[in-house]
This record gives structure tokens, sequence and C-alpha cells, in this order.
């Protein structure tokens, strides 16, 4: 039987580790958002978060405002059915009232009213016009206090998030945890929005520069943006067992080749 010679078992070594680095790597295509591609396959409707419903179990932040200090001290009395909730990146506490499940709100003197299913704007209508019994020149602020989004999966800080802005987009979410992590999969990226009917999810792709014109480019309260995983996340430096592998391929190269000369 012939010997390997030393040039051989260096020459698979060397084929082996190539190998290996090429599986592991990620090119720069796979990390760089908005690229030019072909025509995004997501619906378009450029909608702002002042479409989102308010659904029951929400909390709004209700002001009413009027020349007269007294008057408007009489509307933004606590009730029952309100509550203080410390807001501490803005430093104040807002005022509160929990939706119903009926998606109603007490408001004092005003009793129940219906904002279920409404934007914030609709809202703000309706408690203007209950309004127009008491004072004519009251100026109504109508806020979710609960604006929170999840950001999961392959990114460097998953958490949930409070939205602060009034329109925050997909990419401004991702900056809040870290942005995707290195093996973070830019062409699909899950969003999971809280509709009426039931939970609606949608997959799109953070490089193709059509998303700034769908309904899904700014996030919502309540939304869940999940980062899947590249493929080659299964063969990176931290996870794949490198020195294992390698250790044991040189221990068996060594072994052959001790047999084969003590022949």
């Amino acid at each position: 039987m012939k010997r390997i010679p030393w040039t051989g078992l260096k020459l698979a070594m060397g084929v082996f580790i190539v190998m290996i680095l090429l599986n592991s790597c990620v090119t720069s295509k796979k990390t760089t958002y908005l690229r030019e591609i072909r025509r995004s396959e997501i619906p378009e409707g450029f909608v702002t978060p002042e479409s989102y419903r308010i659904q029951p179990n929400d909390n709004l932040f209700i002001r009413v405002t009027t020349p007269n200090p007294e008057l408007s001290a009489m509307f933004n009395t606590v009730t029952a059915g309100s509550t203080t909730i410390g807001h501490s990146e803005q430093s104040v506490d807002l005022l509160s009232y929990a939706v119903s499940r009926e998606g109603k709100v007490e408001i004092p003197y005003l009793g129940e009213i219906a904002v279920g299913g409404k934007t914030l704007r609709e809202a703000r209508e309706v408690l203007d016009s209950a309004l127009t019994e008491y004072v004519s020149d009251a100026a109504i602020t109508v806020k979710l206090v609960n604006s929170f989004i999840s950001v999961l999966g392959e990114v460097n800080n998953p958490g949930r998030y409070p939205i602060y802005k009034e329109q925050m987009n997909i990419f401004q979410a991702l900056a809040m945890a870290g942005d995707l992590a290195q093996y973070g999969n830019r062409y699909e990226v899950s969003l999971v929005r809280q509709r009426p009917g039931g939970s609606e999810i949608r997959t799109f792709d953070l490089t193709d520069r059509n998303i700034v014109d769908s309904e899904y480019y700014y996030v919502m309260p309540n939304d869940v943006v999940y980062a899947k995983s590249l493929k080659g996340k299964f063969f990176g430096m931290a996870q794949f067992p490198y020195t294992v592998i390698l250790s044991t391929v040189t221990t068996g190269l060594l072994v052959l080749n001790f047999i084969q000369l003590s022949r």
C-alpha cells in the first residue's frame, strides 16, 4: 500500500478549510437595504399609522382643553374606568382611559362614547361632537398610550419597544432593536398585524426600494416584526464546531499515515 505524502495531506486540509470558509461567508449583497431590484409583489397603497383602528383593551390619552380652566378640569377628572400611566421617556403622566370590550370609553359628564373600530382622528371628531352640548370652543387631544411593537428573531436586541413617533417605519423599528444581526435575512422579514378580523401576516423584502410605497412600510401599535435567519448561519464561525472537526480530521490523517509508515 502506498503511503500518503505530506503534500497530499496539506492539500486535503487546505481544500477542506476553503470549503468551510466559503460556506460560512455572508456577502455584502445580503446585507444591503433598498437595492434596485424587480418591483415588489407587496400590494401598493400608501397608508400611515393614522389608519390604526382603536381596539378593545387599548388605552387612550384624552385631554379636553377650554378657555375656562374650571370647565376643562370638569371633563378631565379621573374616573373609575381610567388609569394614570407614567411615560418615562417624555417625563409626563398621561391620563389614560381604557377601551372596554364593547369598544367604549367613559368620559366624565359625557358618559360612554363608542370609539372602537375608529381611527384616532375619527374618535376625536366623535368626542368633539359630544362636547358641543357643553362647550363650543374646546380643543380635544386623543393619543394612543399603549403604542408598542415587538421585534423578534435574528436582531441584535429583540424585545418590546414603545412607539414615540406618530410615524415610525420598519427601518426605524429595526434600529431600536439594534438592526438585523449578522445572519439576519433581509429578504424575508415577516410582520404580524392585528386586524379587527384577526391577525394578518406578511413577509417582505427589505432590500426592495418599493417597500417605501407599501402599506407595511410604517409600523402600527401591536405589530410584531420577525427577522428570519440566513441559511449560512448554520455554518457560521460562532456556531460551527470548526476546532473539533479540524482536530478530528488532522488526528485521523496522522494516524492513517503512521499506520502506513509502520508497514
